[in-house]
């Protein structure tokens, strides 16, 4: 679904490339998390699949297609392949919970019965369900962030790339957040998340790809956040 090929990125007046001849593969329907400190290049990443970004090097794949070679007129048909959420929520402060939802639905061309539709659909998944008149400004952090998943999810793309999702949000309300993100790779969805959120990675258990200076140093079935010591109730040889 995601592969990248040695790729390698550098930015303008920045020495140390923020990713170094970088190969992962991503499959349809897996659940990653990307980890690192912040420089790791886990952003970086995202910006790539999202053809935000070329790489400096190598070769970028997404459902098949080289994006490195990809034509800029065909960059907005890829993008509508994927659900972005972030972890400052990018709602519309003028729209309702309704209006910023199916604004996705309308820059894509879909028609006012299917939106009609989608819509009430997708925020009854989320658990919004009668929220659908307010506007951003009205709900807490934790709604503001099932309103952009939402957003992400309404045309149900195939590949959902969640930045730092839990990031402003406490521990409870991120626990919500997952358990809505995991829904969704339920449903076949591929799911990519960068994320430093250590509880959030411990508890889950997915694949974990982590990051450093730009290198992929770790790429962990069912990884825990730091490998250099054991998850939570989990015993160290000495401590046995």
């Amino acid at each position: 679904m995601i592969r990248f090929e040695n790729v390698t990125k550098f930015y303008a007046r920045t020495p140390r490339p923020a990713l170094d001849d970088v190969s992962i593969e991503i499959g349809r329907g897996e659940f990653v998390f990307l980890v690192g400190a912040s420089g790791s290049g886990k952003t970086s990443c995202i910006s790539l699949v999202q053809r935000e970004e070329r790489p400096s090097a190598g070769k970028v794949f997404v459902a098949g297609r080289d994006l490195s070679s990809m034509s800029a007129w065909k960059v907005p048909e890829h993008r509508r392949k994927l659900g972005v959420v972030f972890q400052d929520f990018r709602l519309l402060p003028d729209k309702t919970v309704y209006e910023n939802v199916a604004f996705a639905l309308q820059v894509i061309g879909k028609k006012r019965h299917t939106i009609r539709l989608a819509v009430p659909e997708v925020l009854e998944m989320v658990g919004l369900a009668g929220k659908e008149k307010r506007r951003p400004h009205e709900l807490s952090g934790g709604e503001q962030q099932r309103v952009a998943i939402a957003r992400a999810y309404v045309n149900r793309p195939p590949i959902l790339l969640a930045d730092e999702p839990t990031g402003n949000l406490d521990p409870t309300t991120s626990l919500g957040i997952m358990r809505l993100l995991d829904q969704i790779n339920l449903t076949g969805t591929t799911v990519v998340m960068a994320t430093h959120d250590e509880e959030i990675v411990n508890q889950w258990r997915k694949r974990v790809i982590e990051l450093d200076e730009g290198v992929v140093v770790r790429d962990q079935p069912e990884g825990i956040y730091d490998s250099s010591r054991p998850a939570r109730g989990e015993l160290t040889v000495s401590e046995a």
